[in-house]
Order: structure tokens, then C-alpha cells, then sequence
């Protein structure tokens, strides 16, 4: 593991705690130095407590940040699913991962790792701590430990899915510590923790939602229905039992929603998925936060703005952008006809925009993703943008939930049933498609109807390489069919392998780990 993880990083979480979380206990701040602070002198007060948790909050937006010129580490998660391609070439490590020939001293899949185990360090020093903190109302004690546990699955179940068998760490390191050097656990003890995490946090008495973006009731089963339906799939293979699992949780959550459509339902508009009126509620069950008062980044540190295509004037600033993530014209034209997902503007992607953001409008030439585009910081028709992109982004949305149910409520039963085919339809009827009557449906098309969907209504969520890796299929835009995984050609150029159903080890955490051995094939 490499040292910069967790040698001192007591202190790095605590700092951040400081300039983070909510504290009010002046006298603390008089008698230690914050340079002086360590766990044994920290956790003294619920504040404390409330301070370290939100350093660990803060720490979900280490994957989605900068990785290197035109690049963020989340489109690691993108690059390789076929269905995005760049303008400007100009990161190699981005075009590496485009073209699939991607090796483990690639920048992005370093800040995963890094991410990931920054979020388990700190979360296991909270963990660890906050039990012992006397006196702290019980009730508030359980649900920050409830937040914690839930944030610590979250990292190991993406740890666990892009590397396989990892290290698996549950206490506070120092450099005495006798697994400071660990080996790769086998992925089923992995995904042992990442339930009992799971299922602990499901208890911890947390609101149902939460419109100030902590972990929700709501966030919680859906995760859970998520690691289900995972399991159920490629590599581990559990099946129907683990089938009937996630269908079974994410119908808690269907349930919540229909006896309260007023706190958890879709959105009536695409346009709502991405307005900042409307983070943490309704259709948005868990997201992580950005805010420029808050990042201290200039234009709120949103990461989405690599979408933005390349020397086009779609904002206040003028000619600018990226370009280094927009859709490939396959995936963009594999939309069924009439589609409002890809309706310029009313759905996920758009073809037009108004110069500087709110001027005249003009053609882009091309289509461009407009499902994270901040319409209230960049300008919009005649309304001149704020500058700030305070935009959150999506981790877990209720569409996603409708999706898992229908997929894995099929596999239960051997046909879609009414509920699942209603969750189906529901996702299609605010697209404005037409729907064919479930009797029409076999097991089997109705299995390819729903991944379809997922491909469709959750795309550039870094949501559909997980899906590639746990279906071992990738959808086919040419024949409007699944392929093998193995074999299917990326962009109609690159030939997925094997290898690629797991990322590569980071070079440098091997280098300073003699326990860690690269995964086969790098």
C-alpha cells in the first residue's frame, strides 16, 4: 500500500475536519494546535465527530477530480466503455484509455486508487474513534457511524469491481501496524464487509431522504440493491438467490416512493436532473456536493466540465471547453426514434446552445452531452450564467432503481411480471416512447429491453462499465444487440480482452508494497 495513504493521515483528516466539518468548541481550538492534533485528543466532543465525518464526505470528490491538462480521473470510467470519444487528444493517459491500452502508471487509475483508500483510511479513524466519545446522544452517534460504514462500502465496492481481490483494511494504520504491507483479500471477503457495512448503516435510523446530501435510508438499500444485483452477475456468480435480493431491496425503495411520490419519484423533465434547484431531492437519492464556498475552486469544482465541447462558446467565458468527453455519433444515433433523451436540450444531450452561454443561438455541428450541463451557471436562453457551477453530481439515481428492479425481478420469476414491467415503462414513458405490451416479452427480451434502458437513461453516470464488467456484454449500436464483452470492438476499433474486465494495480503502490501482485494480463 503506498505510504502516502495512511502515514500520518490522522493528520490529514483531521485538517480537513477543521476546515470542513461544524465545530463550535472555541476552547479546543485555543488549547491544541491543530498541527498537534492526533485521534487520542481529537475525538472528545459529538462535534468531533460531526468534523471527521464530514472530512470523509469530502473525500468522495478525490475520484472526479483533475488528472492532468483536459482530463478528470472519473472518465477512467467512461473512456473505456466505447460509447464516449474525445476532441483534443491531448491527455495520453485519456488516449490510452480510449484505445484501451491503458497500464498501471495510467494518472486516472492511480487517483482512483488513492481515492478509494483515502476515503477507507479515514473512515476506518472515524470508525475506530468515535464509539468511545462520552457523552454523545446515542442516537447520533449511531447515525454518524451509520454514514461512515455506508461511505467505506461505497469505496470498497468500486475497489473490489475495478481490481478484483484487494487489500482488505478495517482498522487505523501506522507504520507498526502488522498489515501495513497487506495482500489482496479474495473478493467474497470483500464483499462480506461491504454488506455488513452495508446493513449497519441501513439500521443507523437515518431520514428516508435527505436534502442536505448525506446518506439517506433511500441511498443505503438502493447501494445494497446495487451489491446484489453485482454479486448476482459476473465474477462471483450467485445468481437467482442474489437475483431476488436486489429486486427485493429496491422494491423497498419502489414502495417508499409510490405511498410518497413527493419525496422520491422521476423527475417530470430531463432538464431537472441537472439544475442545481433540485440536488438531494425527488429523483436524486445520493450525490456528492459541490459548492464553491465550499471546494474553494473557482467555478464551484463541479468535474463535468470536460464535457463541454472544444472552443465552442456554450458558456459565459466564451470559446472554451474540452472536449475530451462527448458521445460517439454511434451512441448518440442508437436512440430510438422520437426519443426525448436525445431531443436537443430537452433531454441528455444537445446540438445547439446560445453564444456565451446566453446569446444568439447557434449550431454546435455535432451532438454533445448535455445531461451535466449547468444551464444556471453558463447562461441559458437570454438569462446570463452566475459563473459558480455549484452543480452536484449523481451517484444514485431513483431511475437506476426502477432499472434494477426490472432486471433482477425478471431474473427471479423467469418473465417480467406487472410491477417489473411497470418499473420498465416508466422509465420509457417519460421518453415519450411507446412501450410494447408485456405479453409480447420472453425472459430474454425483456432482459435485453432493460439493459438497453440502462445503456440509454444512465449513460456518462460511470455507472455502464460496471455494467460491462458484471454482464460481460456490451451493447452493440451497428446491430441494436448485446456482444460478448470479450472480443466486442470499442468505437469499431478496440478489441475488449480479457484483462480488461480489471483494471491494473498503480505501478507506484507495488513499487512500495512487496504483497501486492499485478493483476494477469498488465
Amino acid at each position: 500500500m503506498k505510504l502516502k495513504i495512511f502515514k500520518k493521515v490522522s493528520t490529514a483528516l483531521l485538517l480537513g475536519a477543521i476546515l470542513l466539518g461544524p465545530t463550535s468548541c472555541k476552547d479546543f481550538l485555543e488549547e491544541e494546535p491543530p498541527a498537534n492534533l492526533t485521534p487520542e485528543n481529537f475525538y472528545d466532543i459529538p462535534d468531533h465527530a460531526e468534523a471527521a465525518l464530514a472530512a470523509v464526505y469530502a473525500d468522495l470528490r478525490l475520484p472526479y477530480d483533475g488528472a492532468g491538462i483536459f482530463s478528470s480521473s472519473w472518465q477512467m470510467l467512461e473512456a473505456p466503455t466505447g460509447t464516449s470519444t474525445t476532441e483534443t487528444a491531448q491527455n495520453s493517459d485519456l488516449n490510452n484509455l480510449y484505445s484501451l491500452v491503458y497500464d498501471g502508471n495510467t494518472q486516472h487509475i492511480i487517483n482512483w486508487w488513492n481515492g478509494m483508500y483515502r476515503i477507507i483510511a479515514n473512515a476506518n479513524l472515524l470508525l475506530a474513534n468515535v464509539p468511545a466519545i462520552t457523552p454523545m446522544d446515542e442516537g447520533q452517534k449511531t447515525r454518524v457511524l451509520g454514514q461512515a460504514r455506508f461511505l467505506r462500502a461505497w469505496a470498497y465496492f468500486n475497489a473490489v469491481r475495478l481490481w478484483g481481490d484487494v487489500p482488505l483494511i478495517t482498522e487505523p494504520q501506522t507504520i507498526e501496524s502488522k498489515d501495513f504491507f497487506p495482500t489482496r483479500a479474495p473478493q467474497q471477503e470483500v464483499y462480506n464487509l461491504i454488506i455488513e457495512d452495508l446493513k449497519a448503516a441501513e439500521a443507523a435510523g437515518l431520514p428516508w431522504m435527505d436534502a442536505s446530501g448525506r446518506v439517506s435510508t433511500a441511498a443505503v438499500k438502493s447501494q445494497l440493491a446495487r451489491v446484489y444485483l453485482t454479486m448476482a452477475g459476473f465474477p462471483l456468480n450467485k445468481g437467482a438467490e442474489y437475483y431476488k435480493l436486489a429486486a427485493d431491496k429496491a422494491f423497498e425503495v419502489i414502495t417508499y416512493a409510490n405511498a410518497n411520490p413527493t419525496m422520491i419519484n422521476l423527475f417530470p423533465t430531463y432538464m431537472d436532473v441537472h439544475k442545481e434547484s433540485t440536488e438531494n431531492r425527488l429523483e436524486h437519492i445520493f450525490m456528492i456536493q459541490y459548492n464553491t464556498l465550499i471546494t474553494g475552486t473557482p467555478g464551484g469544482g463541479n468535474p463535468m466540465e470536460n464535457m463541454y465541447p472544444n472552443f465552442k462558446p456554450v458558456t459565459f467565458s466564451g470559446p472554451g471547453g474540452t472536449g475530451s468527453t462527448i458521445p460517439t455519433r454511434e451512441f448518440y444515433n442508437s436512440y430510438e426514434p422520437n426519443d426525448l433523451r436525445a431531443k436537443n436540450q430537452e433531454g441528455y444531450f444537445y446540438t445547439s446552445y446560445y453564444t456565451n452561454g446566453n446569446g444568439a443561438p447557434f449550431d454546435l455541428g455535432a451532438p454533445y452531452i448535455f445531461k451535466h450541463f449547468n444551464t444556471t451557471s453558463s447562461g441559458f436562453n437570454g438569462v446570463a450564467g452566475t459563473r459558480n457551477n455549484n452543480l452536484n453530481v449523481p451517484l444514485i439515481r431513483y431511475a437506476e432503481v426502477l432499472l434494477m428492479y426490472a432486471e433482477a425481478q425478471n431474473e427471479v420469476t423467469g418473465n417480467p411480471t406487472p410491477e417489473a414491467y411497470a418499473a420498465f415503462k416508466k422509465i420509457r414513458d417519460r421518453a415519450q416512447l411507446t412501450t410494447p405490451d408485456i405479453g409480447t416479452y420472453t425472459q430474454a427480451s425483456f432482459r435485453e429491453a432493460v439493459w438497453k434502458e440502462r445503456w440509454h437513461e444512465l449513460a456518462y453516470e460511470q455507472i455502464t462499465w460496471f455494467d460491462m464488467v458484471r454482464l460481460r456484454k456490451v451493447y452493440n449500436e451497428s446491430t441494436d444487440k448485446f456482444d460478448e464483452f470479450v472480443g466486442h470492438l470499442n468505437q469499431g476499433r478496440f478489441p475488449l480482452q480479457e484483462k480488461h474486465l480489471l483494471f491494473p494495480i498503480p505501478i507506484p503502490e507495488i513499487q512500495n508494497s512487496p504483497n501486492l501482485v499485478q493483476n494477469l494480463g498488465y
